[in-house]
């Protein structure tokens, strides 16, 4: 089986990433976890063509912004509870590859403070855009 990341589509694309974005979120499915906010780490990479993220004149325009992984995240939290890390993960991945650029994503959350004996619990997926 070809691992999704040296999938043939993906050969010419610049790595975008935001690292152990740290957010409080309303998380979980236990009547707890409904009455207040848990830490979570969130990870993204984005896949953009090289053709679509290499500037001419140095100008911002020309590739993917870094807030606009950041806003995303925004503006999925401001939606509200939601029950599950797959849920999540799922809700953002598909923000990010509904920007025109981006090529495949990959989204992971952990939250870190669940259990005293491990770094944490969480979700990771990844996805790429259908070829045309």
């Amino acid at each position: 089986m070809l691992s999704a990341l040296t999938h043939p589509s993906l050969r010419n694309c610049r790595r975008l990433f935001l690292r152990n974005y740290e957010v409080m979120i309303n998380i979980g499915v236990h009547d707890f976890e409904k009455k207040g906010e848990q830490r979570v780490l969130i990870n993204v990479d984005l896949y953009i063509p090289l053709a679509e993220s290499t500037p001419t004149a140095d100008h911002l325009d020309e590739v993917v912004d870094y807030d606009f992984m950041r806003e995303t995240i925004i503006q999925r939290m401001a939606q509200g509870h939601v029950h599950l890390q797959e849920t999540l993960c799922d809700d953002v991945v598909r923000a990010m590859l509904a920007h025109p650029r981006v090529r495949a994503a990959r989204v992971s959350t952990m939250k870190p403070d669940v259990y005293p004996d491990c770094e944490g619990v969480g979700v990771e997926v990844f996805q790429m855009k259908e070829e045309a």
